[in-house]
């Protein structure tokens, strides 16, 4: 990596991004479900984009040329790097159209949504949305939005409701909705103290929820033991710094 104090262009790091990408990686992520043209999925390790992260810290116009090129590692990068203060609702939806797959769209685009001030009204639309790879943005928007939110911020009403609209619909839901939604009861459950009873009571309601993840090794948790869990060990109520990962 470029060692000057002068920040990188997007041509330059996108080079630098080809040069430590693994094949085995590569290989990995197109399991998942990431692009397999060659172009478009270099396979570079979280590890090894963390390390640009931590030179770049946060530049919002950088993050949105690296994220308009399509490429996943790019893209992963740009929500690392984004300034989600700066995050406008047209950046962000654009970012949702336009993830070149699922773990973008989940873990890239919902953490820097949840982080913005536009978390509840984007993540209340999108889970109302007939796209199945929208309305899974959703869902982890607001799971992520209440996992760096105190308590006192949240509306509880709100969260209430999607609960119980969770426990309705879950098993009905397409299948990564059916994932997002079950993954928002545990959000719920573990980081929003006055509504963790009300969370554990649908889990439990919910039970197991079937996921198909392909040739993954993913699993779904039991949404009524990961609460429980995280209770027995301490955890409830302990919010994150970051929504994004």
């Amino acid at each position: 990596m470029a060692t000057s104090a002068k920040p990188p262009t997007c041509k330059q790091l996108m080079t630098q991004l080809k040069k430590v990408g693994k094949d085995s990686h590569r290989r990995t992520f197109i399991r998942h479900g990431a692009p397999e043209d060659p172009n478009l999925n270099w396979g570079v390790p979280v590890a090894e984009l963390k390390k640009f992260q931590k030179q770049i810290r946060k530049d919002y116009e950088l993050s949105k040329q690296l994220y308009a090129t399509g490429n996943a590692d790019a893209q992963y990068l740009a929500g690392l790097i984004a300034d989600p203060e700066k995050m406008t609702r047209t950046d962000l939806k654009r970012w949702a159209r336009e993830a070149c797959w699922d773990m973008i769209r989940t873990w890239i685009v919902s953490g820097v949504a949840a982080e913005s001030p536009h978390a509840v009204a984007l993540g209340t639309k999108w889970i109302d949305s007939r796209q199945e790879r929208i309305a899974m943005i959703g869902w982890p928007t607001l799971g992520g939005y209440v996992s760096i939110t105190p308590d006192e911020e949240i509306d509880l009403k709100l969260f209430q409701r999607l609960l119980d609209r969770c426990v309705k619909e879950i098993h009905g839901e397409r299948n990564e909705v059916k994932d997002a939604m079950n993954s928002f009861v545990m959000s719920v459950g573990c980081y929003v103290v006055p509504l963790k009873d009300k969370a554990l009571a649908a889990a439990r309601k919910i039970g197991v929820v079937e996921v198909d993840h392909g040739d993954t090794a993913c699993k779904t948790h039991v949404a009524e033991a990961y609460i429980m869990k995280n209770e027995t060990m301490g955890r409830i109520g302990r919010k994150r710094k970051s929504a994004r990962c």
